[in-house]
């Protein structure tokens, strides 16, 4: 046998060599090299139109070369600045007269009275804000009374001080456990071990879902270069995180109802797959993912499963007592290993806190960061800040206590019947349509008829602050208890604008339809990114 094989491949090489023989050395030394840059180069731009799409991917790739024209990218630049200074409204001018370094001499008491006169110039949002303030009344009274000065009792201390601050650590852990329980931790099906900790707010919990969610992906099944899928009514806290943590992101379409498609969530699951996600609801229009067959599909590929309750978390255990059709959402769901849920929108906390669970220790233990090799000592910290405001912590733990069960389902119960109301006046404005059909307190609609976005402009001028969406282009208001009291004026104010945006279409002056408009347009969505980095470059 080897006898046959050793001249076959003496004849081999030597009919190679004869065929190279005519070549250059030279060529034989490039050809492979810039064979194998092709190739890469192929294989990368194979790999971003799997990314992107052909269509962003060939739109990218052209006004990049665009951009190296001598001129345009100036040209671009300047637009674009008009843009932000736009968006800005009055542009750099809002600085002028702001503090850059410290006065000469302190003011002493004097600095409150100064606090009062500039908090004299915030917009008036009584009332006239989506979501943002969530605690009914006014400032001086009632519940608001009651945080400011749990918040001021407790403004000195710091959870990051375990031996110090007993009475902080204590109300974490029962703020924890008490948010828990809302969420299905009594519940068989839960296993009885949800635990987790009290964050900054919504997009921290996400981020600590996730990068948890990562490193138990990567312990049990070895996965080092990590992707999640997430519908694309999910909120951008996922893709902050994603960046973060390098963690590739799927953005998949929703289904006709606006909801989590878990079929097209099921096409992209692969070997480095370790997160789905599901909100209950999405904060665009309301609507709360399918979360048990999403629970489902997480249970059969062994992957993580977060759900985003940060809207929720106080609204929904509450209006299923109240006999509204909730879907199951919580750790009763086989499959959901975490949840996040802000004490600081229904739950009525001051603002910084929110809760980030998981269904066990093993999960959740991958969320600290302990170092050992530090000459300052050992150090081990639950979450991304070291020190945490314990004032906050006081806050929702007095919130939630002063409020009980009683108090949440009486306010849940106003805020329902308060939504209901909206929605039935939106739909008797025959231009507009309602975006689906919402199953919490987020009203969202659209018009065929006329620009949403100059409706938006004209409630603007009025007073009101909404939300302007995309996919499709739509506004939504968040409804909380500053709104109860007050929406036949709202509707009033809608009907109002829907008609003098028929009878007169086009812009007002000074608003933002034009920008919000041609930003749903734009097919680079490159550009639509660095106008907006651009933008919060100059406003921060």
């Amino acid at each position: 046998m080897e006898s046959s094989i050793l001249p076959a491949i003496i004849r081999l090489r030597a009919s190679a060599n004869s065929f190279l023989s005519q070549f250059e050395p030279l060529v034989l030394v490039v050809a492979p090299l810039i064979t194998f840059l092709v190739a890469q180069i192929v294989q990368s731009f194979i790999q971003v139109v799997h990314e992107k799409g052909f269509k962003a991917t060939l739109i990218g790739f052209i006004m990049t070369w665009v951009k190296l024209v001598p001129g345009v990218k100036s040209y671009i630049d300047a637009e674009k600045q008009k843009v932000v200074d736009k968006l800005q409204s009055s542009g750099k001018s809002s600085r002028d007269g702001w503090r850059t370094e410290l006065p000469s001499s302190g003011l002493g008491n004097r600095v409150l009275e100064q606090m009062k006169n500039e908090k004299e110039k915030d917009a008036a949002w009584q009332g006239k804000c989506s979501g943002t303030v969530y605690i009914g009344g006014n400032e001086s009274e009632g519940h608001f009374s009651l945080i400011n000065e749990a918040c001021s009792m407790f403004a000195h201390t710091n959870p990051l001080h375990l031996d110090v601050f007993k009475s902080v650590v204590r109300f974490e852990a029962e703020v924890v456990a008490m948010t828990a329980a809302l969420l299905g931790s009594k519940e068989k099906a839960s296993g009885g071990q949800i635990c987790g900790n009290m964050t900054s707010g919504g997009t921290e919990s996400i981020l600590l879902a996730v990068k948890s969610s990562r490193d138990y992906m990567k312990a049990n099944k070895n996965i080092t270069c990590p992707e999640m899928i997430i519908p694309e009514s999910a909120h951008s806290a996922y893709d902050k995180a994603a960046q973060y943590f390098k963690i590739k992101l799927w953005r998949v379409p929703v289904n006709k109802e606006f909801q989590a498609d878990v079929k097209a969530i099921k096409k992209y699951i692969n070997k480095n797959t370790i997160l789905i996600v599901g909100s209950a609801p999405g904060f665009p229009h309301g609507i709360i993912d399918p979360i048990e067959e999403l629970g489902e599909l997480a249970l059969s590929y062994r992957i993580c499963l977060h759900v985003d309750l940060c809207l929720g978390g106080f609204v929904l255990p509450f209006a299923r007592k109240l006999g509204y059709p909730i879907p199951p959402f919580d750790f009763s769901v086989q499959g959901v290993t975490s949840i996040s849920a802000d004490v600081h929108k229904y739950g009525l906390a001051p603002k910084g806190t929110s809760i980030v669970l998981y269904r066990n220790h093993e999960i959740r233990k991958h969320q600290f960061v302990a170092v050992t090799e530090w000459s300052g000592g050992l150090y081990v910290s639950p979450t991304i800040a070291g020190s945490r405001p314990g004032s906050l912590i006081a806050g929702a733990w007095a919130a939630m206590l002063s409020l009980g069960q009683e108090g949440y389902l009486e306010h849940t119960r106003e805020i329902m019947e308060a939504s209901k109301r909206l929605q039935n006046g939106v739909k008797e404005i025959p231009e507009l349509f309602m975006i689906g059909r919402p199953d919490m307190t987020i009203v969202a609609f659209g018009s065929n008829v006329i620009d949403i976005f100059e409706v938006n402009d004209l409630l603007s001028s009025k007073g009101w602050h909404l939300n302007p969406l995309q996919r499709p282009n739509s506004i939504h208001i968040c409804v909380t208890l500053q709104h109860v009291p007050i929406v036949d004026n709202f509707l009033k104010d809608l009907k109002d604008s829907v008609q003098i945006v028929k009878q007169n279409p086009g812009p007002i002056s000074g608003g933002l339809a034009p920008i919000y408009g041609a930003a749903g347009k734009i097919p680079d969505r490159g550009m639509v990114n660095e106008l907006l980095v651009d933008y919060m470059d100059n406003a921060c």
